[in-house]
């Protein structure tokens, strides 16, 4: 059997390779919506921008990102995982280079679209397609390990704008971008199509291929294939169509609804505190938040986040590991929405950052595992399409209750309720799945 054969296989250089490669997918991502985020002061100043302008800028990306999840997604289960993964990484390095000539605000917005179509594209292939070769016993320590790339990449764009941009101007953040678009040809070279989309479109011989030469380097001595294999698997898969429809068939609608309530949740609160977090708290007399410390000590707490919650998926398990950062985010939002000195509020806002990032981690292991192959990327795709409308709807809603006077515990004790609310719903709703191999989860969760 070629699963099997492939579940066997000693974790070794080629899962670590595949790690490495979508990893730096995820950092380059994770460093284009950092490097916006620290361009839009100094561009805002330079082009004379209202604030609805500026707020415009970063909304234009999280609706590219929406539509480039939910198409990308459905495109991987029909021209495969390797392939979408490259056109979506060349697709936002070229667009952020565009950036870098934008000739009026219009253009911008554009060309943003475009990076956000690309982004949102790249991240939950890359993660399904790591999903697709990481061993079962190891599974949710790997793609949290993937996430983690993220905290990398927003220290990246960090360096970035507080040594590189006062020296050369904001151009050369989007410049710095397009060098993912040369990472393309390492993807080309080093990493296969996923074996179980192989088999999902009977293209037997290739999966055969990949497994004999993946044996070859980890040293398991290989056995010729002999016949057809795995055909039980490949008719099971096939009888799932890869439409939208088959995401609300019986077997499927109460994770579907778990999960698109869990990343609309974490999503929502995600950008509507990180987006607004230097304007609300230097509102408040915290002077300490624009200073370079202040944000390395932020984003420096989200590295051992994700390697808790790496070791943790696998030791307890998927759901209690996100529902369980979940409300502790939830927990730490509401403390620091009522910090009243510099050192509380650094305190809190490294564990909101520890206990946040951690999550995003966990939602990345446990949303590929809720779907067979056949409709994997397509459910992963829409769960997180669906979550960048809470993306888009909470900074304009911070804007709104700023404009009405509320206070910053306030907002936060929003975003902590917000946590509280999806961490139930994923503990009432979630079924677990750590430690079986996709096949098995496939039979489990449909009963």
């Amino acid at each position: 059997m070629i699963l099997q054969r492939l579940e066997s296989l000693p974790v070794g250089s080629f899962h670590y390779k595949l790690l490495i490669l979508t990893g730096l997918g995820w950092l380059f991502d994770s460093m284009d919506t950092g490097l916006i985020a620290f361009v839009l002061p100094v561009l805002a100043k330079e082009w004379s921008l209202s604030p609805a302008q500026v707020g415009w800028i970063g909304s234009i990306g999280l609706i590219g990102m929406a539509l480039g999840a939910v198409l990308a997604g459905t495109l991987a289960d029909r021209i495969g995982r390797k392939k979408v993964f490259s056109i979506t990484v060349l697709l936002y390095s070229l667009s952020t280079g565009m950036c870098a000539l934008a000739w009026s605000y219009e253009s911008l917005l554009v060309f943003r679209f475009l990076v956000g179509f690309g982004l949102g594209g790249e991240l939950p292939v890359a993660a399904t397609l790591m999903s697709e070769y990481a061993p079962s016993h190891l599974r949710g320590r790997f793609i949290v390990l993937l996430e983690s790339f993220w905290g990398v990449g927003w220290l990246v764009a960090a360096c970035i704008s507080y040594l590189v941009i006062p020296v050369f101007g904001w151009q050369i953040a989007f410049v710095i971008g397009t060098l993912p678009a040369l990472y393309v040809f390492l993807i080309r070279l080093h990493m296969p199509e996923s074996i179980r989309y192989l088999l999902t479109k009977n293209r037997i011989k290739e999966a055969q291929d990949v497994i004999l030469l993946l044996e070859k380097k980890l040293g398991v001595k290989s056995q010729p294939f002999t016949g057809m294999t795995d055909m039980s698997a490949i008719k099971r898969e096939q009888e799932t169509a890869p439409k939208f429809t088959a995401l609300w068939s019986k077997p499927f609608r109460t994770r579907t609804a778990m999960l698109w309530l869990a990343w609309f949740g974490i999503v929502f609160s995600y950008y509507g505190i990180f987006m607004w977090l230097p304007s609300i708290v230097y509102a408040q007399g915290f002077a300490v938040v624009k200073t370079f410390e202040y944000v390395l000590i932020m984003t420096l707490a989200q590295l051992p986040g994700y390697y808790a919650a790496a070791w943790l998926v696998d030791v307890i398990g998927r759901k209690y590991t996100l529902s369980l950062f979940l409300l502790l985010s939830g927990v730490c939002s509401f403390f620091f929405g009522n910090a009243a000195t510099p050192e509380t509020l650094l305190a809190w806002g490294a564990a909101m950052s520890f206990f946040n990032l951690g999550a995003w981690g966990v939602i990345y292991t446990y949303t590929p595992e809720q779907y067979p192959t056949q409709i994997r990327a397509l459910g992963s795709g829409w769960a997180a399409g669906f979550g960048r409308i809470g993306g888009m709807l909470a900074p304009m809603l911070v804007g709104v209750m700023l404009g009405n006077a509320f206070g910053m515990n306030t907002i936060f004790l929003m975003f902590a309720s917000v946590f509280v609310i999806i961490s139930a719903v994923v503990i009432l709703l979630g079924k677990e799945s750590k430690k079986k191999t996709l096949e098995e989860l496939e039979v489990v969760l449909e009963n």
